[in-house]
C-alpha cells in the first residue's frame, strides 16, 4: 500500500493562502527550505492536485528551468516536477499537460484505489482535495512548514472532521527566518 503525505507552507495561524488566495506571506524559500522540499518531491512516485495549487504549479515550473535567474535546485525542481507523474482533480477543467492525467470523477475512490496500488508515496495538494482526503482517512503523513506570519483568515490548512486524528511526530527540524518543518504520521 502506498503512502499518502499531505504537506505544504503554512502561516502561524494555520492558513496555506491569505485572503483573496494571496500566498505572498511565505515570500521566497530559504534555499535550505527549498531543497529540503525539492528532496520531498523527489521521494515522490506520484503527486495529486486539487485545481487551484496545479493552476499555481503549472504556471511557472513547466519552465522553471529556464529562467535567468533560476538557481541549481530550482532547475532540479522544474526538471523533477515536469517528470514525476501527476493527477488533477477538477470538475472545471479539460485538459492537462507535463506527465498529469486528469480525474473528474470521484476523487476520494480514485485516491483510495492509488494507495492500494504498488509504488513509492503519494503527496497530496490543495486544501480542498486534502480536505476531502483527511475527512476519509486517506492522509498517513503531515508535513507543515510553519512560517512566522499571521493572517487572519483564508484558506486552511486543516479541514473540520469527524472525529480525531492521533498523531505520531516524526520530525522537527528549524530553517532561516523562523520557519519551523514538522512531519507527522496519523497512529492507526
Amino acid at each position: 500500500m502506498r503512502k499518502l503525505i499531505y504537506g505544504m507552507n503554512l502561516t502561524l495561524d494555520g492558513y496555506i493562502a491569505a485572503a483573496g488566495d494571496d500566498i505572498g506571506w511565505s515570500g521566497p524559500p530559504s534555499h535550505e527550505l527549498f531543497q529540503w522540499w525539492l528532496d520531498h518531491e523527489r521521494a515522490s512516485g506520484l503527486s495529486l492536485y486539487g485545481r487551484k495549487l496545479w493552476e499555481e504549479m503549472s504556471s511557472y515550473w513547466p519552465t522553471g528551468d529556464q529562467q535567468p535567474d533560476a538557481t541549481p535546485a530550482e532547475i532540479e525542481f522544474a526538471r523533477n516536477w515536469r517528470d514525476t507523474p501527476k493527477v488533477v482533480f477538477s470538475s472545471t477543467i479539460d485538459k492537462v499537460d507535463w506527465n498529469t492525467r486528469l480525474v473528474t470523477g470521484d476523487a476520494i475512490a480514485e485516491i483510495t484505489r492509488l494507495k492500494a496500488g504498488d509504488g513509492g508515496p503519494m503527496t497530496i495538494g490543495g486544501a480542498t482535495l486534502a480536505g476531502a482526503a483527511m475527512r476519509a482517512g486517506l492522509i498517513d503523513e503531515y508535513v507543515i512548514a510553519t512560517h512566522p506570519v499571521l493572517v487572519g483568515g483564508g484558506t486552511p490548512f486543516f479541514t473540520a472532521l469527524d472525529g480525531w486524528v492521533n498523531l505520531n511526530l516524526v520530525e522537527t527540524r528549524t530553517f532561516p527566518g523562523g520557519v519551523v518543518l514538522t512531519r507527522y504520521e496519523t497512529r492507526r
